[in-house]
């Protein structure tokens, strides 16, 4: 398709779009009382609407049953995470027993590494990806310091290349390679937080998994955002975040994977009550029983007031499916990446997309290095309604989501880049 920067051309593909009305299933912030350009879906999510009967389903619940509705509440909290199973199962590419949802992020990560990183004798080294989400970074240093090792002997970091915004896939597979018989565990981001570059999950698995490691992948901007297959990969184990592409609220529950290969094995695990077998949780038993399969991984009483607007998120994407999200969110970033280079041509500015401009290793986000351009341009922009992120030293991150985003968002952002910079 030939792109055209024009509002007429945008509005056409808006009437086009399976997914457009789905933004009025959305509530948008207002600046200047008009409804804000969001672009930080790789941030935090917007609100859906029906959020917020999910919510008030449980309080009425509380309100009226008290401990009561542990077990008759319409969904009953004592397995009210068992309702996520087959959603995210489809989300992630899983079998229903391989997921569940429990804790947050990274306290996930920390709690699934207690089972996947054992190092032992020279086996004891980490592969990460330069750059990782600062949070990713701290946990990899308290876990080798926990187990009494360095960080700069134990932590290896793929880098880039000089001059190079994203690490080659080549130089993934040549630093497994090297470090080998060393290697304890590959840990990796699946997306990118800061590029927005899209890993080869499969390749990168196998090639742990072949060397003897374990590998992991932290899913924080990649789950409800690229096609997974966790399952048919044969991934060791995942977590992802909930509140950026599934838009369950500032600081939600996180899901996590285990591979059925693992449902029975011995792996070491911090164990608590709410992963004991299911049957017999109640009898207050002393010896743990785990559930067999990721809800052995489960610690304690689920927190249902958070898990509630996650449900209504993932019957969401049962609604849309994956396929139709990804369908859009290439089409859509597409435009965008066409609408920033038609603007950087009128106004005679540099705009880097460091980004990979192959659709397969990016997803719902461009990064746009402002070559001349400072934070004054990303203020004019969230002053001028539009919501984007700013990351040092000069990027701006800009996320199209597919399920809130239009076209013609695409080309009103232009227009307001546009004024943004000949105006200073």
């Amino acid at each position: 398709m030939t792109f055209q920067n024009t509002r007429e051309f945008a509005r056409e593909l808006d009437s086009k779009d399976a997914l457009n009305h789905y933004q009025d299933q959305f509530i948008f912030p207002k600046v200047n009382d008009k409804r804000v350009i969001y672009f930080t879906g790789n941030s935090l999510g917007l609100q859906p609407k029906r959020t917020k009967a999910y919510i008030d389903e449980v309080m009425n619940d509380w309100a009226e049953l008290a401990v009561e509705g542990h077990f008759y509440a319409e969904k009953p909290w004592w397995d009210y995470q068992e309702r996520f199973a087959e959603p995210l199962s489809k989300i992630v590419g899983a079998l229903p027993s391989e997921v569940t949802v429990m804790n947050t992020l990274t306290v996930n990560l920390h709690l699934l590494m207690v089972s996947f990183y054992q190092p032992k004798g020279k086996r004891y080294k980490i592969i990460c990806e330069e750059k990782a989400f600062p949070s990713d970074q701290y946990m990899f240093q308290s876990q080798v310091n926990f187990h009494g090792y360095k960080p700069e002997d134990a932590i290896v970091e793929i880098k880039r290349r000089d001059g190079e915004h994203n690490i080659r896939l080549e130089d993934v597979l040549a630093k497994i390679e090297e470090v080998g018989d060393e290697l304890a565990l590959v840990l990796i981001g699946g997306v990118n937080y800061y590029t927005g570059q899209v890993f080869d999950i499969k390749t990168i698995t196998a090639a742990g998994q072949k060397v003897g490691a374990k590998v992991g992948w932290d899913l924080a901007h990649a789950a409800g955002n690229i096609k997974l297959e966790l399952h048919d990969w044969n991934v060791d184990f995942a977590a992802w975040c909930s509140y950026k592409y599934m838009n369950s609220g500032p600081g939600n529950a996180s899901g996590c994977f285990v591979h059925e290969k693992h449902h029975h094995s011995d792996l070491p695990r911090f164990a608590g009550w709410w992963g004991h077998n299911k049957e017999r949780r109640f009898k207050m038993e002393p010896n743990f029983d785990p559930v067999q399969g990721a809800g052995g991984w489960q610690i304690s009483n689920l927190p249902v007031l958070s898990l509630a607007p996650y449900l209504a998120s993932v019957e969401m994407f049962a609604e849309v499916g994956m396929d139709a999200l990804i369908k859009k969110r290439d089409h859509i970033t597409s435009y965008l990446e066409f609408i920033l280079h038609e603007i950087d041509k009128e106004v005679e500015s540099t705009f880097e997309i460091i980004t990979p401009n192959n659709p397969e290793e990016r997803a719902s986000q461009l990064s746009v290095f402002l070559h001349g351009q400072g934070r004054s341009l990303f203020d004019y922009l969230m002053k001028n309604g539009v919501i984007t992120d700013w990351r040092e030293p000069n990027v701006i991150r800009l996320a199209p989501v597919p399920l809130y985003s239009s076209y013609e968002d695409m080309y009103d952002f232009g227009q307001i880049l546009k004024k943004g910079i000949l105006g200073k």
